[in-house]
């Protein structure tokens, strides 16, 4: 595992500041990082989205969203081409060949050179980039076209019914073959590493346990509940790439139903899971997200972006899951104000090494402010802190709590 100190940060997407972009707002967030005593900012993939703004299904997996650009006008010498061009040989002429309106090498080297200020800006003061890579690609996506060796033909990716989903869920994902990919070294994904590692400290690997096996379902199909499961290629690829970039800094997203030999697999990788504290009552003493469970060896999330807001989980749980809560917080009356407070703090006092705290948490917002609800295409990805939001009172009142809990840098 990368060596990372008990430590904590705060998650936000650059399309949720502000301004939307990369520019002074991207700064100022950085700013109140470090006065709330925060080592690092969590972020989801910067690619390009879909139409539906999803940065799960982007364009490429490679290339940067100009909309993110703070200054998408700026002069770009041919020098600068020139050099972006060698460094990223491997994907570049793809994605300007495929990419469609906006796959400018120009924009790329713009979003280098704003990405790097921004990130050398963050280090300056103590915080860390933490990235999200997405185990799939979208279809149709540059990289589904440009190396359709690497996927399979006549079925795509979902997940198994479950007691959320009665009929699975269709994420229609196109699947790897892995022996392709496997007769290649696993070049594809170890470039795909390289790029991230270029722009993050650390990131997390979505879906991880399908790597180990991964639900097929036909084409076609109305839904995924006829799938099946198939093996994944394990070890291998996270082997090829260390092999050419050296230790991975990765979390292992391990989420969901999670047998014994995706366990194994992410302790061999020595790569820390997730927990996330609004699973915490669910499951009885074998839950893994149960706060006496959590691993050292792991990272504790307050919610994720495909869960609801604390504030908005806390209003729907029932009486039994509410008195649970309450026991675990040590407390029998608390202020439905500062609820948000309490949960805040417990999730930094999990021994797990690293929290992450959504940003909506820590303002104490509801349901209106949830990035994604899963299974519906319309209406995600959209929401965006008003400015001055973040105060300096609250950043005070953050470094108080991370200091309490032993997570100060």
């Amino acid at each position: 595992m990368m060596p990372i100190a008990r430590s904590s940060g705060v998650q936000l997407h650059i399309t949720s500041l502000a301004s939307g972009r990369l520019g002074a707002d991207a700064y100022r967030f950085v700013d109140w990082l470090a006065a709330a005593g925060q080592s690092w900012w969590q972020l989801l993939p910067v690619g390009p989205p879909d139409r539906y703004r999803s940065p799960y299904a982007a364009r490429s997996a490679f290339a940067a969203w100009p909309e993110l650009l703070a200054q998408p006008r700026a002069p770009v010498s041919a020098a600068e081409v020139a050099d972006f061009r060698e460094r990223h040989a491997y994907w570049i002429g793809d994605w300007e060949r495929l990419g469609g309106r906006g796959s400018s090498v120009r924009d790329q080297v713009r979003f280098e050179r704003e990405w790097r200020a921004v990130r050398s800006y963050a280090a300056e003061r103590g915080v860390r980039l933490i990235g999200d890579l997405p185990i799939y690609v979208a279809r149709g996506s540059v990289d589904h076209i440009a190396h359709g060796e690497f996927f399979q033909r006549g079925a795509v990716a979902g997940a198994p019914p479950d007691r959320y989903s009665r009929r699975g869920q269709l994420w229609g994902n196109p699947l790897y073959d892995w022996p392709a990919l496997g007769r290649r070294r696993y070049r594809w994904w170890t470039e795909r590493l390289r790029r991230t590692f270029e722009l993050f400290d650390l990131a997390r690997i979505d879906h991880f346990r399908g790597f180990v096996a991964y639900w097929s379902v036909a084409a076609g199909a109305p839904d995924a509940a006829q799938g099946h499961w198939r093996r994944g290629p394990g070890r291998a690829p996270f082997e090829a790439a260390r092999r050419e970039l050296g230790e991975l800094a990765l979390i292992a997203e391990d989420l969901g139903v999670i047998t014994p030999a995706v366990a194994r697999l992410r302790d061999e990788l020595e790569l820390p899971g997730m927990v996330v504290l609004a699973w915490a009552l669910d499951g009885g003493a074998h839950n893994p997200h149960a706060f006496e469970n959590h691993r050292e060896q792991s990272v504790v999330y307050s919610a994720t972006h495909d869960t609801d807001t604390l504030c908005s989980w806390w209003e729907g749980l029932g009486g039994t899951a509410r008195a649970r809560a309450q026991e675990a917080l040590r407390t029998a009356s608390i202020s439905e104000r500062d609820i948000h407070w309490a949960l805040i703090r417990l999730t930094l006092s999990s021994r797990a090494r690293l929290s992450i705290l959504q940003a909506q948490d820590v303002l104490g917002l509801g349901a209106a402010a949830r990035m994604n609800t899963p299974g519906r295409a319309r209406g995600n990805w959209r929401w965006r802190l008003q400015a001055g939001a973040l105060t300096p009172a609250l950043a005070r009142r953050l470094h108080r709590a991370t200091e309490l809990t032993g997570r100060l840098a």
